[in-house]
């Protein structure tokens, strides 16, 4: 975590250090497709947080701080392949149309999160691992703090573990082949076709109770209700299902 420069101030004094809130800012996403696998794109994101801690010193009352987080993720995802170069226009009521700028039909990596929990987070006096610069903040990134991120300081750091529960998934445009039939009206009168018959076809039609059965299938216990009743209290396999003997 890389508090801001007041934050780092309070950091330096403190004895204690509990974490209160995260809040995710931005996901960078960069979609790269993988050699000699054809169809398949490794996805790489990069999440900014925003973490607020409550630092202790003392007897005195805890006072807060604030701080940029990142983490990376990669995942390897099947997108399918597309070359097709695709022209399209917003349309608009008695005006010119606008022309949209030329797009493929590749796929499009979208990253739907919630926010994480702060399940802990730890000070140290310092880190020589090495791997504690953060390079080129995003200017989005840094409106959304009040002073100057450290990024690089010799007093205490801080390390902060989150929670995240994310989807990461691959779209692209395809199309879809559904079948379109035209109305079919009937072109001879069978009423009377059954013994001279006057009835009208509607109001027929009218009197038949409406098949409910058929448009939903059966549930699993429907199907055990059937089989029970091929077994009588006799031990009789016989039966035919009906419930009859």
């Amino acid at each position: 975590m890389y508090p801001t420069r007041y934050s780092q101030t309070i950091l330096d004094a403190a004895t204690s250090v509990k974490a209160k809130t995260a809040e995710l800012l931005w996901a960078y996403i960069d979609v790269e497709p993988i050699p000699f696998n054809r169809g398949f794109y490794t996805v790489d994101v990069k999440y900014f947080y925003k973490v607020t801690a409550e630092a202790f010193a003392g007897a005195g009352r805890p006072r807060e701080i604030c701080g940029l987080a990142t983490y990376d993720k990669r995942t390897v995802l099947f997108g399918s392949e597309g070359s097709v170069r695709i022209f399209s226009s917003h349309y608009l009521p008695q005006e010119n149309d606008l022309q949209n700028f030329e797009k493929t039909n590749l796929p499009i990596a979208v990253v739907e999160v919630v926010d994480p929990v702060a399940l802990g987070i730890k000070v140290t006096d310092g880190c020589d691992c090495g791997e504690c610069a953060l390079n080129d903040i995003p200017d989005n990134i840094c409106h959304c703090f009040d002073d100057d991120i450290v990024i690089c300081d010799e007093g205490k750091k801080l390390f902060v573990t989150l929670g995240q529960f994310s989807i990461i998934k691959l779209e692209r445009d395809i199309q879809l082949l559904m079948p379109a039939y035209d109305i079919c009206m009937p072109e001879k009168d069978c009423s009377g076709s059954t013994g001279g018959a006057a009835d009208d076809p509607c109001d027929l039609f009218q009197r038949f109770k409406f098949p409910v059965d058929e448009f939903f299938p059966p549930k699993y216990s429907d199907y055990m209700k059937t089989n029970g009743s091929n077994s009588n209290n006799n031990g009789n396999n016989n039966s035919c299902g009906c419930n009859r003997r």
